[in-house]
């Protein structure tokens, strides 16, 4: 979360805040990928983002999701995301107030799931 802040604070963004709403939805996705050993935003069940976080509790008006695999430091996958342009506009959409971020082994599956409430 303090590298998804930092980069925040250099487009003139405010703070994400950690939810444990979308963290669990982070965690959960991170490990339905990790078990199937597929990364998508598509769970194994069928389910987009905005269905899994709908699921965990927290009701959004705006989310987004990032997923990534294989990478072995939370520096790695913050510089994979920021060198992708979707998941880089996801880092620094200042409409979302808050993040979940999850990460399940084997193979290092790594989710964050941003939001913010109605």
């Amino acid at each position: 979360m303090a590298l998804v802040n930092q980069e925040r604070a250099k487009a003139g963004c405010s703070a994400l805040t950690v939810n444990d709403k979308l963290t669990a939805a982070a965690q959960n996705h991170s490990q339905d990928m990790a078990s199937h050993s597929n990364m998508s935003h598509t769970g194994s069940d069928g389910s987009d983002p905005g269905q899994r976080i709908t699921r965990a509790g927290y009701a959004w008006s705006t989310y987004g999701e990032n997923v990534a695999y294989g990478y072995g430091s939370p520096e790695q996958v913050m510089n994979g995301w920021m060198n992708s342009p979707g998941h880089k506009k996801n880092i620094l959409n200042c409409s979302f107030k808050e993040i979940g971020v999850g990460l399940a082994q084997p193979n290092s599956y790594w989710t964050q799931a941003f939001g913010a409430t109605r």
